[in-house]
């Protein structure tokens, strides 16, 4: 699949998956390999802590407001990518001024009642930046908006959220804030959700669990399940490390060939785990998968970014024309 037709599928792609999975790095594959298919592309980062501004070797952290993060560099390019950060009380205070309450917004931030509004209804956080995206989305302020979505157990009230609130809400701005937010979540030329997984079971049983949820509690469609720091075996390794030295003409002590022979062992051992767990995945949960390869580095940086993303692209290429949910 042409990585371009992968991009316009739908306008918003949120980026979800449990702790520690890599989900931050894989938001930010996404966005660099958009951009180099020549997509302007938004990522935003939600509240928390978040190495986008480090992965595309930013210096500073993002905040609300946009900054330059990556641009194509070919001759004619015309991909970039834009970050920034949105909390719940940055929305409510544009959102208060774009409905001419600029001088009241300021006298709720100095008396501390914005965190009041903000956290009175139950789900009005998660709606408020959601609304935000929405309105990202409707204003086409880019060709494909990436959104680095909370931790799995957090982004299951994240986007349901505006589904509870348009339960309980009879009427008002905030009822059509969130049948608005609805509206984009359950329609997948707008908005698809990409989990992503390591080859792992903790990882892999949440992914399944969450992707269902999702569908039935949101609505949502999902994207291909993204399978981060998928360990390739190399060749090499199907032979003993005895043999391989005797046919490389290496003597080495006995003390050594017996260690590196255990660590050849171990890393086929830990490989058979991981194919076992990738074809539970696909057994359990029926969604193409895009499998990104493990970078031996202590910290993802625009070199390591580069070839994520072009690893990305690779596998979205090896996709066929329909990528979501059947």
């Amino acid at each position: 699949m042409d990585v371009a037709a992968f991009c316009a599928e739908s306008r918003v792609l949120v980026v979800a998956g449990k702790g520690g999975v890599g989900k931050t790095t894989v938001a930010a594959a996404l966005a660099r390999m958009a951009a180099d298919a020549g997509c302007s592309v938004l990522i935003v980062e939600l509240e928390g802590k978040s190495g986008i501004a480090a992965a595309f070797g930013a210096p500073d952290p993002l905040g609300y407001g946009e900054v330059d993060l990556y641009r194509r560099a070919s001759p004619g390019g015309r991909g970039s990518v834009r970050g920034r950060r949105i909390t719940p009380d940055d929305a409510l205070l544009e959102y208060l001024a774009d409905h001419g309450l600029q001088r009241v917004s300021k006298r709720l931030v100095s008396s501390g009642v914005v965190e009041v509004v903000s956290t009175a209804i139950p789900g009005i956080r998660d709606v408020l930046v959601l609304g935000k995206v929405k309105q990202l989305e409707r204003d086409r302020a880019a060709d494909l908006i990436v959104v680095d979505a909370p931790a799995t157990g957090h982004a299951m009230t994240f986007l349901a959220s505006a589904g509870g609130l348009l339960d309980a809400a009879r009427g008002g701005p905030l009822r059509a804030q969130a049948a608005d937010v609805v509206d984009l979540l359950s329609d997948p030329a707008r908005c698809r959700v990409l989990l992503v997984t390591l080859a792992e079971e903790m990882p892999v049983s949440e992914t399944v669990e969450a992707a269902y949820e999702l569908e039935d509690r949101v609505g949502v469609q999902l994207g291909p399940v993204i399978v981060n720091a998928w360990d390739v075996v190399p060749e090499g390794l199907s032979s003993s490390t005895g043999e391989a030295m005797a046919a490389a003409g290496i003597d080495l002590p006995d003390t050594v060939v017996q260690a590196l022979e255990a660590a050849r062992l171990f890393r086929l051992h830990r490989s058979e785990l991981a194919a076992d767990q990738v074809a539970r995945l696909t057994l359990e949960l029926p969604l193409p998968q895009l499998r990104l390869p493990r970078l031996d580095a202590p910290s993802v940086g625009p070199q390591q970014l580069e070839l994520l993303g072009a690893a990305l692209a690779e596998a979205v290429g090896g996709l066929g024309a329909r990528t979501g949910t059947p």
